[in-house]
């Protein structure tokens, strides 16, 4: 049969993190409840900048965007992923497949870039502050955003017509806890070189390209911070930027480590592990990560929660 769209495989079922049975209801409960608090805690966050008007920054639209992204991006994955816990065979069709598949890249990418964006509107904030309402006008903000989800639709639309274009006759069992691009390929009896060399190119630009920005720009607030002459002024400044530092490390070495090894060396055990970072850990820590570290959102938090107190003692 000739490759195509058309595939023998109308449904896949997906092998789960593990398959060990005692470790099934555990994990169940552990994901549904990082679930729970990534869902509560970036809508949280989007809700408390929403509310707050002296949050409404470039600096806090990016964080709003992107708790939108981590949001998005856990309830692509982890319902789906629950469902391996408790069922006997987590069935996906093909279409559901591909879409999951899909919206996956998408936010990945998006996430990507707009951490390098938020790290851009941190250089300018740090070094060149009196220009920084010039800078990151509103209009920049809203392009840059825009730049970012349009990037990410590219991307996850060559990732996914490739894919379609593939035959499909192997074993329906996908090894892995959601429709990622490697496990799909492994089924694959078409080839997959033009697959491979695409992941190969798109992942490293789209790790590196932001991964040098980020770098770039830490870079000269590094060297911005060692010339503030005030002793308090440092930490300040150092506490501002660590989260951020946090987040990206923790994003862009666990996609590293999954996609751009070669697949002898990168086993799909250790691509499980890798993925849960980056689809689960990550999107929990985000908000976590940047209302602890961060006084403007402790004291938008304390106010909302003061005015909510307040209204109910006058209801």
């Amino acid at each position: 049969m000739a490759p195509g769209n058309e595939s023998t495989v109308s449904e896949f079922l997906l092998a789960g993190l593990t398959q060990q049975p005692e470790l099934q209801l555990p994990l169940f409960l552990l994901f549904l409840a990082i679930y729970l608090l990534t869902a509560l805690g970036n809508l949280g966050m989007v809700t408390l900048i929403g509310l707050s008007s002296h949050l409404h920054t470039p600096m806090y639209y990016f964080l709003c965007s992107l708790s939108l992204i981590d949001l998005c991006q856990s309830t692509v994955i982890i319902p789906k992923m629950l469902v391996s816990f408790v069922a006997d065979k987590n069935i996906t069709s093909y279409p559901e497949c591909m879409t999951q598949l899909y919206c996956f890249i998408v936010l990945a990418i998006a996430e990507c870039y707009m951490l390098a964006v938020m790290a851009y509107d941190r250089y300018i904030a740090i070094c060149q502050p009196l220009l920084y309402n010039v800078i990151m006008s509103p209009h920049v903000c809203a392009l840059l955003s825009v730049a970012v989800y349009i990037w990410g639709i590219t991307g996850s639309t060559i990732h996914t017509g490739l894919i379609l274009r593939l035959h499909f006759c192997k074993t329906n069992v996908i090894n892995h806890y959601f429709c990622d691009v490697i496990p799909v390929l492994e089924l694959s009896c078409s080839s997959t070189y033009i697959n491979e060399v695409f992941i190969l190119l798109l992942s490293t630009i789209n790790l590196l390209f932001p991964s040098l920005i980020i770098l770039g720009s830490y870079i000269f607030i590094l060297s911005s911070i060692l010339r503030i002459s005030s002793t308090e002024g440092r930490p300040k400044a150092f506490s501002t930027c660590s989260s951020h530092i946090s987040a990206v490390a923790l994003f862009f070495g666990s996609l590293a480590f999954m996609y751009l090894q070669p697949s002898s060396v990168n086993t799909m055990g250790q691509g499980k592990v890798s993925s849960v970072f980056y689809t689960t850990v990550v999107p929990l820590l985000n908000p976590l990560i940047y209302s602890l570290r961060n006084t403007d959102v402790k004291i938008a938090l304390r106010k909302i929660l003061k005015e909510i107190s307040f209204l109910h003692l006058n209801v």
